[in-house]
């Protein structure tokens, strides 16, 4: 039985370090733009193995306007020959709304991660990233903060529009904590050196203006909307016959006297 997903191709030059390129991207401006990296061609499926379980599909937009059907059958030959499977797209095109809408259904359907260039350089520095990152941990690229209180504090200010690590010394003299800083009033922070209307605004919408967007606005809308289509739609319900009279309400109903019970011990 042949096998569907073509081995992983190890380069044969170097330590391992190589893109490897397929033959029909042979003259593509993009290899002249991969820095700091080495290539050779090898037979592969995709355009461009950046790692041992990453492969990449070039796309140029030029060429999909005048062959569409080339990018579903590139796809479809790649299958799950590779972990991450990306679509690298040249955006060298005027009108590209369009085409990469389109593109990126198809990536969602076939489990391919899409990403646009829009010049040389751009596409072939994705290119090296991806072999540079090959062997490195994901929280390399994350942000670093120490865990002391004036980094946090810094880390956490700084994210308001306008507000830099100067302000942030500023507010931290000036009212003490985040939980002080948080109440001050607009006076109290106009006052402060280097807070003009802009920065004391967006600070008073960080800690005041509620966690809701128009995603959320919009299906709260949908929701009753679509909660008034049914009520519109469902028959009225016939009238209910009224309940019975319990006996604890007939016992509400008798005068004070009536509610000495006498209990029966024998």
């Amino acid at each position: 039985m042949n096998n569907l997903n073509p081995p992983v191709v190890i380069p044969t030059a170097g330590s391992g370090n190589n893109i490897i390129v397929n033959p029909l991207q042979r003259g593509n401006p993009v290899l002249e733009a991969i820095r700091n990296v080495s290539n050779e061609f090898g037979d592969i499926v995709c355009d461009y193995q950046v790692g041992r379980t990453t492969g990449v599909l070039y796309l140029s937009l030029k060429y999909h306007r005048l062959h569409p059907e080339y990018i579903h059958t590139r796809i479809e030959k790649l299958g799950h020959s590779y972990t991450l499977r990306i679509l690298l797209i040249m955006s060298d095109v005027t009108e590209h709304r369009d085409p990469i809408r389109e593109l990126t259904k198809v990536c969602l359907i076939n489990d391919v991660t899409i990403l646009v260039a829009f010049s040389v350089e751009e596409a072939g520095h994705y290119l090296s990233t991806f072999k540079h990152f090959e062997h490195k941990p994901p929280d390399m690229i994350k942000e670093r903060v120490d865990q002391d209180y004036p980094s946090i504090l810094r880390s956490a200010l700084t994210s308001i529009s306008k507000v830099n690590k100067t302000d942030v010394e500023t507010l931290r003299t000036s009212f003490g904590s985040f939980a002080n800083i948080s109440k001050a009033t607009t006076d109290q922070l106009q006052n402060l050196p280097g807070f003009g209307q802009v920065k004391v605004k967006n600070m008073k919408h960080a800690f005041e203006k509620p966690i809701r967007h128009n995603a959320t606005n919009t299906l709260d809308m949908y929701t009753s909307q679509s909660k008034g289509k049914q009520r519109e739609q469902q028959p009225a319900a016939p009238p209910r016959e009224p309940s019975p009279i319990w006996d604890i309400e007939r016992d509400m109903n008798l005068p004070p006297d009536a509610w000495d019970i006498e209990l029966d011990l024998n």
